[in-house]
Protein backbone atom coordinates (compact mmCIF):
# COMPACT_ATOMS: atom_id res chain seq x y z
CA UNK A 1 0.00 0.00 0.00
CA UNK A 2 1.04 4.05 -0.82
CA UNK A 3 1.82 5.38 2.20
CA UNK A 4 0.84 9.26 2.74
CA UNK A 5 4.07 10.28 0.75
CA UNK A 6 3.00 9.36 -2.99
CA UNK A 7 5.34 8.96 -5.71
CA UNK A 8 4.81 11.33 -8.58
CA UNK A 9 8.20 10.20 -10.62
CA UNK A 10 5.96 8.59 -13.46
CA UNK A 11 4.22 11.52 -15.79
CA UNK A 12 2.72 9.47 -18.39
CA UNK A 13 1.89 6.76 -20.98
CA UNK A 14 4.42 8.05 -23.59
CA UNK A 15 4.68 5.43 -25.82
CA UNK A 16 3.60 1.68 -26.68
CA UNK A 17 5.38 -0.63 -29.51
CA UNK A 18 2.36 -3.22 -31.61
CA UNK A 19 3.06 -6.51 -32.92
CA UNK A 20 1.52 -7.56 -35.94
CA UNK A 21 2.20 -10.12 -38.23
CA UNK A 22 0.74 -8.14 -41.69
CA UNK A 23 2.36 -4.67 -40.27
CA UNK A 24 1.68 -3.26 -43.43
CA UNK A 25 -2.31 -4.09 -43.01
CA UNK A 26 -2.05 -2.67 -39.31
CA UNK A 27 -0.22 0.78 -40.51
CA UNK A 28 -2.81 1.04 -43.35
CA UNK A 29 -5.15 0.69 -40.45
CA UNK A 30 -3.86 3.60 -38.15
CA UNK A 31 -2.68 5.82 -40.93
CA UNK A 32 -5.68 5.85 -43.89
CA UNK A 33 -8.57 4.69 -41.61
CA UNK A 34 -7.70 6.50 -37.89
CA UNK A 35 -5.32 9.36 -39.56
CA UNK A 36 -2.10 8.58 -37.44
CA UNK A 37 0.55 10.37 -39.05
CA UNK A 38 3.73 8.31 -39.94
CA UNK A 39 7.31 9.76 -38.86
CA UNK A 40 9.74 7.40 -39.26
CA UNK A 41 10.38 3.76 -40.78
CA UNK A 42 13.74 1.54 -38.95
CA UNK A 43 13.98 -1.76 -40.06
CA UNK A 44 10.69 -3.82 -39.48
CA UNK A 45 8.95 -0.65 -37.61
CA UNK A 46 7.09 2.23 -38.65
CA UNK A 47 6.72 4.95 -35.91
CA UNK A 48 3.27 7.21 -35.89
CA UNK A 49 1.42 9.31 -33.62
CA UNK A 50 -1.74 11.49 -33.17
CA UNK A 51 -1.97 14.47 -34.38
CA UNK A 52 -2.18 15.97 -30.45
CA UNK A 53 0.42 13.31 -29.44
CA UNK A 54 3.25 16.12 -28.52
CA UNK A 55 6.33 13.70 -29.15
CA UNK A 56 8.04 12.68 -32.11
CA UNK A 57 6.13 9.12 -31.71
CA UNK A 58 3.34 7.56 -29.73
CA UNK A 59 2.78 4.27 -31.66
CA UNK A 60 5.96 1.79 -32.34
CA UNK A 61 4.13 -1.17 -35.15
CA UNK A 62 6.75 -4.09 -35.25
CA UNK A 63 6.12 -6.67 -38.05
CA UNK A 64 6.39 -10.06 -35.89
CA UNK A 65 4.82 -13.69 -36.11
CA UNK A 66 2.38 -13.22 -33.41
CA UNK A 67 0.21 -10.33 -32.82
CA UNK A 68 0.97 -8.65 -29.08
CA UNK A 69 2.68 -6.15 -27.29
CA UNK A 70 6.07 -5.09 -27.67
CA UNK A 71 6.55 -3.15 -24.71
CA UNK A 72 5.24 0.22 -22.96
CA UNK A 73 6.87 3.35 -22.53
CA UNK A 74 6.81 5.63 -19.87
CA UNK A 75 8.14 9.26 -19.11
CA UNK A 76 9.48 10.05 -15.51
CA UNK A 77 8.72 13.49 -14.60
CA UNK A 78 12.63 14.55 -14.25
CA UNK A 79 16.11 13.20 -14.89
CA UNK A 80 16.63 12.63 -11.56
CA UNK A 81 13.23 11.02 -10.58
CA UNK A 82 14.31 8.64 -13.64
CA UNK A 83 17.22 7.60 -11.54
CA UNK A 84 14.96 7.52 -8.78
CA UNK A 85 12.79 4.71 -10.22
CA UNK A 86 15.37 3.10 -11.62
CA UNK A 87 16.83 1.94 -8.69
CA UNK A 88 13.53 1.19 -7.07
CA UNK A 89 12.78 -1.29 -10.03
CA UNK A 90 16.54 -2.68 -9.50
CA UNK A 91 15.09 -3.17 -6.19
CA UNK A 92 12.16 -4.74 -7.37
CA UNK A 93 14.47 -7.72 -9.08
CA UNK A 94 12.33 -7.17 -12.44
CA UNK A 95 14.90 -4.99 -13.73
CA UNK A 96 16.58 -6.06 -17.32
CA UNK A 97 18.34 -3.16 -17.90
CA UNK A 98 18.87 0.28 -20.25
CA UNK A 99 18.45 0.44 -24.20
CA UNK A 100 18.94 2.75 -26.77
CA UNK A 101 16.49 5.47 -27.44
CA UNK A 102 14.75 5.49 -30.75
CA UNK A 103 12.58 7.52 -32.95
CA UNK A 104 12.50 10.85 -30.45
CA UNK A 105 12.84 8.95 -27.50
CA UNK A 106 16.12 9.16 -25.55
CA UNK A 107 17.72 6.47 -23.57
CA UNK A 108 14.99 3.91 -21.64
CA UNK A 109 15.30 1.50 -18.90
CA UNK A 110 13.81 -1.95 -19.69
CA UNK A 111 11.91 -3.81 -17.00
CA UNK A 112 8.96 -5.90 -16.76
CA UNK A 113 5.40 -6.49 -14.54
CA UNK A 114 5.67 -9.53 -12.06
CA UNK A 115 3.92 -10.69 -15.25
CA UNK A 116 6.44 -10.30 -17.72
CA UNK A 117 5.14 -8.04 -19.93
CA UNK A 118 8.21 -5.72 -21.12
CA UNK A 119 8.08 -1.74 -19.95
CA UNK A 120 10.40 0.77 -20.43
CA UNK A 121 11.01 4.32 -18.79
CA UNK A 122 12.74 7.53 -19.89
CA UNK A 123 13.22 10.98 -19.73
CA UNK A 124 14.86 12.27 -23.02
CA UNK A 125 12.41 12.96 -25.78
CA UNK A 126 12.34 14.85 -29.47
CA UNK A 127 8.93 17.16 -29.93
CA UNK A 128 7.16 16.52 -32.77
CA UNK A 129 7.91 19.45 -35.47
CA UNK A 130 5.03 20.39 -37.57
CA UNK A 131 6.02 21.23 -41.50
CA UNK A 132 4.65 24.63 -42.82
CA UNK A 133 1.63 22.21 -44.45
CA UNK A 134 0.88 20.80 -41.16
CA UNK A 135 0.89 23.76 -38.36
CA UNK A 136 -1.64 24.73 -36.85
CA UNK A 137 -3.10 28.49 -36.74
CA UNK A 138 -3.31 27.68 -32.81
CA UNK A 139 0.35 27.81 -31.47
CA UNK A 140 -1.12 25.44 -28.04
CA UNK A 141 -1.54 22.36 -31.11
CA UNK A 142 1.74 20.58 -32.34
CA UNK A 143 -0.21 20.17 -35.95
CA UNK A 144 -3.78 21.42 -37.31
CA UNK A 145 -5.94 18.67 -37.72
CA UNK A 146 -5.42 15.67 -40.79
CA UNK A 147 -7.61 15.51 -43.38
CA UNK A 148 -7.18 11.47 -43.33
CA UNK A 149 -9.50 9.24 -42.50
CA UNK A 150 -10.91 9.90 -39.14
CA UNK A 151 -8.07 11.40 -36.93
CA UNK A 152 -7.66 10.20 -33.81
CA UNK A 153 -5.86 12.82 -31.27
CA UNK A 154 -3.68 10.88 -28.56
CA UNK A 155 -2.62 7.85 -27.24
CA UNK A 156 -5.00 7.34 -24.08
CA UNK A 157 -4.29 3.94 -22.01
CA UNK A 158 -3.43 0.09 -21.56
CA UNK A 159 -4.79 -2.58 -20.59
CA UNK A 160 -2.94 -6.04 -19.70
CA UNK A 161 -4.18 -9.03 -18.87
CA UNK A 162 -2.61 -10.25 -15.51
CA UNK A 163 -2.29 -14.13 -14.00
CA UNK A 164 -2.17 -12.30 -10.02
CA UNK A 165 -3.78 -8.66 -10.43
CA UNK A 166 -3.06 -8.19 -6.64
CA UNK A 167 0.79 -8.47 -7.09
CA UNK A 168 0.63 -6.44 -10.45
CA UNK A 169 -1.20 -3.41 -8.85
CA UNK A 170 1.35 -3.47 -5.70
CA UNK A 171 4.30 -3.43 -8.06
CA UNK A 172 2.78 -0.45 -10.05
CA UNK A 173 1.45 1.79 -6.87
CA UNK A 174 4.85 0.69 -4.48
CA UNK A 175 7.63 0.80 -7.06
CA UNK A 176 6.39 2.90 -9.93
CA UNK A 177 4.18 5.11 -7.91
CA UNK A 178 0.60 4.70 -9.73
CA UNK A 179 -2.36 5.32 -7.40
CA UNK A 180 -5.71 3.31 -7.53
CA UNK A 181 -8.66 4.40 -8.95
CA UNK A 182 -10.99 1.66 -8.84
CA UNK A 183 -11.09 -1.82 -8.48
CA UNK A 184 -13.65 -4.96 -8.46
CA UNK A 185 -13.52 -7.53 -5.78
CA UNK A 186 -14.95 -10.86 -6.31
CA UNK A 187 -17.51 -12.59 -3.98
CA UNK A 188 -14.00 -14.89 -3.09
CA UNK A 189 -12.09 -11.61 -2.28
CA UNK A 190 -10.23 -12.12 -5.37
CA UNK A 191 -8.89 -9.25 -7.34
CA UNK A 192 -10.63 -9.14 -10.69
CA UNK A 193 -9.43 -5.85 -12.04
CA UNK A 194 -7.63 -2.49 -11.47
CA UNK A 195 -7.31 0.45 -12.79
CA UNK A 196 -4.52 2.68 -11.74
CA UNK A 197 -3.84 6.35 -12.32
CA UNK A 198 -0.23 8.50 -12.15
CA UNK A 199 -1.91 12.47 -12.05
CA UNK A 200 -5.71 13.41 -12.27
CA UNK A 201 -6.72 10.97 -15.22
CA UNK A 202 -9.21 8.33 -14.62
CA UNK A 203 -6.85 5.86 -15.73
CA UNK A 204 -3.26 5.22 -17.17
CA UNK A 205 -3.17 1.62 -16.87
CA UNK A 206 -5.29 -1.34 -15.84
CA UNK A 207 -4.70 -4.91 -15.09
CA UNK A 208 -7.24 -7.77 -15.66
CA UNK A 209 -7.56 -11.16 -14.80
CA UNK A 210 -6.55 -13.26 -17.48
CA UNK A 211 -9.34 -16.00 -17.73
CA UNK A 212 -6.81 -18.68 -19.41
CA UNK A 213 -4.56 -18.36 -16.04
CA UNK A 214 -1.52 -16.80 -18.02
CA UNK A 215 -1.40 -13.62 -17.50
CA UNK A 216 1.31 -11.01 -19.50
CA UNK A 217 -0.61 -10.44 -22.71
CA UNK A 218 -2.02 -7.46 -24.15
CA UNK A 219 -6.01 -7.03 -23.45
CA UNK A 220 -6.12 -3.40 -25.25
CA UNK A 221 -4.44 -0.39 -26.15
CA UNK A 222 -6.15 2.46 -26.22
CA UNK A 223 -6.57 5.97 -28.35
CA UNK A 224 -8.32 8.96 -27.69
CA UNK A 225 -10.74 11.21 -29.75
CA UNK A 226 -12.54 12.87 -26.53
CA UNK A 227 -15.90 13.64 -28.61
CA UNK A 228 -18.76 11.24 -29.40
CA UNK A 229 -19.84 12.44 -33.12
CA UNK A 230 -15.61 11.48 -34.12
CA UNK A 231 -16.09 8.02 -32.34
CA UNK A 232 -19.26 7.39 -34.64
CA UNK A 233 -17.45 8.96 -37.33
CA UNK A 234 -14.53 6.32 -37.18
CA UNK A 235 -17.06 3.32 -36.35
CA UNK A 236 -18.61 4.27 -39.89
CA UNK A 237 -15.23 4.33 -41.42
CA UNK A 238 -14.08 1.28 -39.59
CA UNK A 239 -17.37 -1.10 -40.87
CA UNK A 240 -17.55 0.46 -44.27
CA UNK A 241 -13.63 -0.95 -44.57
CA UNK A 242 -15.10 -4.76 -42.73
CA UNK A 243 -13.01 -4.11 -39.96
CA UNK A 244 -14.45 -6.38 -37.00
CA UNK A 245 -15.94 -3.98 -33.81
CA UNK A 246 -16.01 -6.51 -31.05
CA UNK A 247 -18.64 -4.28 -28.81
CA UNK A 248 -19.48 -0.40 -29.19
CA UNK A 249 -20.23 2.38 -29.21
CA UNK A 250 -21.18 2.50 -25.13
CA UNK A 251 -19.65 3.25 -21.82
CA UNK A 252 -18.18 1.28 -19.45
CA UNK A 253 -19.52 1.85 -15.32
CA UNK A 254 -15.75 2.14 -14.89
CA UNK A 255 -14.34 4.98 -15.46
CA UNK A 256 -17.39 6.26 -17.44
CA UNK A 257 -15.77 6.72 -20.59
CA UNK A 258 -17.20 6.05 -23.93
CA UNK A 259 -15.62 3.19 -25.99
CA UNK A 260 -15.37 1.36 -29.12
CA UNK A 261 -13.13 -2.54 -29.42
CA UNK A 262 -12.46 -3.19 -32.74
CA UNK A 263 -9.81 -5.81 -33.88
CA UNK A 264 -7.16 -4.41 -36.06
CA UNK A 265 -5.82 -6.36 -39.36
CA UNK A 266 -3.21 -8.08 -37.26
CA UNK A 267 -5.54 -9.31 -34.57
CA UNK A 268 -5.04 -6.66 -31.45
CA UNK A 269 -7.83 -4.91 -29.44
CA UNK A 270 -7.97 -1.59 -30.23
CA UNK A 271 -9.64 0.84 -28.20
CA UNK A 272 -11.07 3.93 -29.40
CA UNK A 273 -12.55 6.48 -26.51
CA UNK A 274 -14.83 8.97 -27.40
CA UNK A 275 -16.15 11.13 -24.56
CA UNK A 276 -13.43 10.72 -21.72
CA UNK A 277 -13.57 9.36 -18.50
CA UNK A 278 -13.65 11.09 -15.20
CA UNK A 279 -10.15 13.09 -13.45
CA UNK A 280 -9.46 12.74 -10.08
CA UNK A 281 -8.04 16.46 -8.05
CA UNK A 282 -8.85 14.98 -4.81
CA UNK A 283 -5.58 13.93 -2.56
CA UNK A 284 -7.30 11.69 -0.34
CA UNK A 285 -9.31 9.77 -3.31
CA UNK A 286 -10.50 6.21 -1.94
CA UNK A 287 -10.46 3.60 -4.25
CA UNK A 288 -13.75 2.26 -5.88
CA UNK A 289 -14.62 -1.16 -5.31
CA UNK A 290 -17.04 -3.12 -7.14
CA UNK A 291 -18.75 -6.39 -6.11
CA UNK A 292 -19.76 -9.35 -7.61
CA UNK A 293 -23.62 -7.59 -7.19
CA UNK A 294 -22.70 -4.62 -9.21
CA UNK A 295 -20.24 -5.76 -11.70
CA UNK A 296 -22.63 -5.41 -14.06
CA UNK A 297 -23.06 -1.61 -14.29
CA UNK A 298 -18.77 -1.50 -14.04
CA UNK A 299 -18.53 -3.06 -16.62
CA UNK A 300 -21.67 -1.38 -19.27
CA UNK A 301 -23.00 1.76 -18.12
CA UNK A 302 -24.69 1.98 -21.25
CA UNK A 303 -24.64 0.05 -24.24
CA UNK A 304 -24.98 -3.70 -24.76
CA UNK A 305 -22.77 -6.36 -23.09
CA UNK A 306 -19.85 -7.51 -24.11
CA UNK A 307 -18.96 -10.87 -26.09
CA UNK A 308 -17.82 -13.40 -23.99
CA UNK A 309 -14.50 -13.93 -25.50
CA UNK A 310 -13.21 -10.04 -24.16
CA UNK A 311 -12.65 -11.77 -21.14
CA UNK A 312 -10.35 -14.52 -23.14
CA UNK A 313 -9.15 -12.94 -25.87
CA UNK A 314 -5.68 -11.30 -25.76
CA UNK A 315 -2.79 -11.28 -27.90
CA UNK A 316 -0.58 -13.07 -28.74
CA UNK A 317 -3.42 -15.67 -27.91
CA UNK A 318 -1.92 -19.10 -26.58
CA UNK A 319 -5.54 -21.12 -27.72
CA UNK A 320 -5.26 -22.12 -31.22
CA UNK A 321 -9.11 -22.54 -31.90
CA UNK A 322 -9.97 -19.26 -30.75
CA UNK A 323 -6.91 -17.48 -32.83
CA UNK A 324 -8.36 -14.72 -34.94
CA UNK A 325 -7.11 -14.63 -38.42
CA UNK A 326 -7.19 -11.05 -39.89
CA UNK A 327 -10.04 -10.14 -42.03
CA UNK A 328 -9.65 -11.05 -45.98
CA UNK A 329 -11.87 -8.63 -46.97
CA UNK A 330 -9.74 -5.84 -44.67
CA UNK A 331 -6.19 -7.30 -46.48
CA UNK A 332 -7.81 -7.18 -49.82
CA UNK A 333 -8.73 -3.77 -49.81
CA UNK A 334 -5.25 -2.74 -47.60
CA UNK A 335 -3.41 -4.77 -50.54
CA UNK A 336 -4.97 -2.57 -53.46
CA UNK A 337 -4.34 0.44 -51.10
CA UNK A 338 -0.52 -0.17 -50.73
CA UNK A 339 -0.40 -1.15 -54.44
CA UNK A 340 0.24 -4.71 -53.94
CA UNK A 341 -2.60 -6.40 -55.41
Amino acid sequence: MLDDQPIFEIAEFASFELFSPCADETVWFFKDLLGMVETAREGDSVFLRGWEDHYKHSLKITQRDQPGMGYAGWRAMSPKALDRRVAAIKDSGLGIGWVEGECGMGPAYEFTTPDGSVQRLNWEVDYFEATPDQKSVLDNRPQRRPLTGVPLKHLDHLNMLAKDVTVNKQFASDVLGFRLSEHIILSNQVEAGAWLRLQTRSHDVAFTKDATGEGGRLHHVAFAYGTTQHLEDAAEVLIDHGLEIEAGIARHGISQAQFLYVFEPGGNRIELVGQLGYTVHDPSWQPVAWRQDTLDSAIIWQGSPLPPEFDTYGTPNRVPTNYRTPNRYVMAEAELILGRA
